[in-house]
């Protein structure tokens, strides 16, 4: 068990100014960590909500504060929009009288490969693996090369374990896309993982309606079950649809893996 009882940890996520589930995952892992008790405080500072990120530091009372972004993957967030924000310069900065340690985003864990596959079991449970397409459903475009390049590793390595029939990669707005999903999967069975952080815009709205589920965008997760009534049977599949990744409770874990990770590379600061 990880013990700072003289730090801080901040979590960092995106935030919606449209839809309440974008926040939620990290508001959940601020809630477990700070039932745990390792820190001296635990919080939470968003893009797009409150507490925002310039504002955060003024909450806390310890002189040396961890940041974990609650992220998929390195990208304009976490390189320039929270370094920005919050002062950092490097790994280590001080800022405000503060000693600010700045950790590598959760989407970046080695773990996330596992998470992914327990995710797709559970959503399909006594579906045989070997009769099954796995997809791993990014956003895609320009805009999010580097959450795309996270997709495509995290299907590698889940090839490589062999233990499904086959693995893709799909996304919303560049090939191959997830609206046509049922081109290149070849199974009678299709389990659908969103790479996301939480159940928002994307994994809940947008994207059943490019699976083909829906006709038209519905209401948040939080507001429905429907999605959480699997299998759906379509164009001649059984189709398994999960949450996001980042909803995951053991991305807690991950997150305290994350400020142990910078303490073993950064001892000495």
């Amino acid at each position: 068990m990880l013990s700072k009882p003289d730090s801080a940890l901040i979590i960092v996520g995106h935030g919606s100014t449209v839809n309440q589930d974008s926040s939620a995952p990290t508001l959940e892992h601020v809630e477990t960590l700070s039932r745990r008790g390792g820190f001296a405080e635990v919080v939470s500072a968003f893009w797009k909500e409150e507490p925002s990120l310039r504002q955060v530091l003024h909450m806390i009372d310890s002189d040396e504060v961890y940041v974990v972004p609650n992220f998929i993957s390195e990208g304009y967030f976490t390189r320039t929009v929270i370094p920005r924000e919050l002062g950092i310069t490097g790994p280590v900065s001080e800022v405000s009288g503060k000693k600010l340690k700045y950790c590598e985003p959760v989407g970046n864990h080695v773990r996330m490969t596992e998470l992914l596959l327990r995710r797709a079991a559970e959503v399909a449970p006594g579906v045989p693996p070997s009769e099954t397409s796995l997809l791993i459903v990014g956003h895609g475009t320009n805009l999010n090369d580097n959450s795309a390049l996270a997709a495509k590793r995290e299907v590698d390595r889940i090839r490589e374990t062999g233990i499904y029939a086959e693995v893709f990669n799909a996304y919303m707005e560049e090939a191959p896309l997830i609206a046509e999903w049922d081109t290149y999967t070849s199974q009678p069975n299709v389990v659908v993982v969103p790479f996301f952080i939480a159940d928002g815009l994307h994994s809940f709205q947008d994207i059943p309606v490019l699976l083909g589920i829906e006709q038209e965008p519905g209401l948040a997760a939080s507001q429905r079950q429907v999605f959480r009534q699997n299998p759906h049977p379509l164009r001649g599949r059984s189709l398994f649809f999960a949450s996001s990744i980042g909803t995951e409770p053991l991305f807690a874990d991950l997150i305290l893996d994350q400020v142990a990770a910078f303490d073993a590379i950064h001892t000495a600061q």
